[in-house]
């Protein structure tokens, strides 16, 4: 049973029950060094690990998709830290935006709703030939 664990472990390092994840295990899930984590949280003000009474870094789910997300445009896509910094301040906007539009349209009449979903489908074909 132990041996079943530990392989699921393997396969699905990030696990949705787990609330924070020290510093050593983002390094093992994400592939990255301690001081390159520690690095980017000084660049990535959106990089905010919980520190308790002892200090430690607490990386929440959150956190770690953040850097596996910056990791991806570092080294895969080959941003510039100030690249990857303007595209994760991007897509929060957009993130945003679209949940302020959500709380909108549940508290809107049927005309609001029917003009908020037209304009979703335009940004949304937008955002495809953007893509």
């Amino acid at each position: 049973m132990t041996r079943l664990l530990k392989r699921h472990e393997y396969e699905n390092p990030i696990s949705n029950e787990r609330l924070y994840y020290r510093i050593g295990e983002v390094s093992r899930i994400t592939g990255l060094k301690p001081h390159v984590l520690r690095y980017w949280e000084s660049e990535f003000k959106v990089i905010k690990p919980h520190k308790g009474g002892s200090l430690q870094r607490l990386y929440r789910r959150k956190d770690l998709d953040l850097i596996l997300k910056i990791k991806k445009l570092l080294y895969e896509e080959g941003f510039t830290i100030a690249g990857a910094k303007k595209k994760i301040r991007d897509l929060e906007r957009v993130e945003n935006r679209q949940m302020k539009l959500k709380l909108v349209e549940k508290n809107s009449n049927g005309k609001d709703h029917e003009l908020l979903v037209a304009i979703r489908e335009e940004l949304k074909g937008i955002r495809r030939m953007l893509e």
